[in-house]
This record gives C-alpha cells, structure tokens and sequence, in this order.
C-alpha cells in the first residue's frame, strides 16, 4: 500500500472519530439540559410495553417526567405517541392509561397511534397541533434522543421546540449515544 494513502486514511479516520466525540458530547449535554419553557402541548415519545400490558420502566419514566411537568404548569395538553409493538399492545392506549391513572384529566392526552419513530412522531404530532391550533411544544423523551426529536420537530416548522428528558439510564444507553450519531445525520439531510 501507498504511504500517503495510509496517512490520509489515518487522517481521516481520526478526524471523523473526533467528529463522533464532539458530536456525542453535544447529545449528551444538550439532552441533560431540560429546556423548561410553558408551551401548548408536551409530545412524549413511546417505548416498550410489557407482556403484562404495563409500560416498561423507560417508558414509565418519560411518562413520570411528563405527569410532573404537567403538575408544575408547563403545558395544557400531553400527545402521547407510539405505534402497535410486538407485544401486541398499542402504545399511546397504554401511556393514556398510565397518565389517566395518575391524575392527568382524560381529555387533555391526545394519542398518536401511528409514531411509530420519532420522525412519524413529529409529523403526526404537528399535524395534530396545527388541528387545535398550538404552536410550541415539549419533547419528553431519554436524553440520548432529546436532539434528533426536536430536530424532526424543526423540520415540521416548529419554531418553538423545547425538551424534559425521562430520569432513567441503563447501561443500554451506550449504544443507543452510538446510534444515535448516523441516526441524527439521517434525520439532518432527510
């Protein structure tokens, strides 16, 4: 092999990780940082459902973050998003329901039974918002995925665009903080 061809190959590949670092330490960063503003509606983005029919722990976190949020006056209305899960149970049914549970008023939780990613989310979470006429919303998801959510919500021109993350981590989330750096770049030139 050709030298140059290797020290431009060595390069490059260290300029790229140094990219992938500084990339992940902004996801990381930016998803820890709750942006609190009061907006019209919060969107919580769905996760696993049980086979006993409850949310998993992940999900019941977003939805634990969302009641507070709620109880502290951020937002009027919750949209609830997820799609059919292998389980078999429909997501937003099951978050509407834990929420219901804990005191959020029934008519204030919009579902989105079809987000089934969180670019699905935020298209049908715009549309439903462009519906009741909201303009600013909340994404409340883990903080690993707070950046490409409002990025999908910017991308339905939304200008007010904020986020809670969920408190909860596990060690899964070192590979979703490595998922997530192709998955944002998918989303950015989408």
């Amino acid at each position: 092999m050709n030298v140059v061809f290797i020290k431009r190959f060595a390069l490059l590949a260290a300029i790229l990780f140094a990219w992938f670092i500084i990339h992940t330490a902004f996801v990381i960063i930016d998803g820890l940082n709750d942006e609190l503003k009061p907006v019209d509606a919060a969107v919580v983005l769905g996760n696993k459902v049980e086979v006993n029919g409850q949310p998993s722990a992940r999900l019941e976190a977003r939805l634990d973050k969302s009641a507070e949020l709620y109880a502290e006056g951020y937002f009027t209305f919750i949209i609830v998003s997820g799609g059919l899960g292998k389980e078999g149970f429909d997501e937003a049914k099951v978050m509407k329901s834990y929420l219901v549970d804990k005191g959020i008023p029934e008519e204030i939780i919009l579902e989105d039974n079809n987000g089934y990613n969180s670019y699905m989310t935020a298209q049908n979470s715009s549309r439903l918002m462009k519906e009741l006429d909201l303009d600013s919303v909340m994404v409340i998801t883990q903080y690993f995925h707070v950046p490409r959510t409002k990025l999908a919500f910017r991308k339905m021109d939304m200008d007010e665009v904020y986020s809670a993350h969920a408190e909860f981590f596990e060690w899964r989330d070192m590979y979703s903080i490595i998922r997530e750096f192709p998955a944002y770049y998918k989303y950015l030139f989408r």
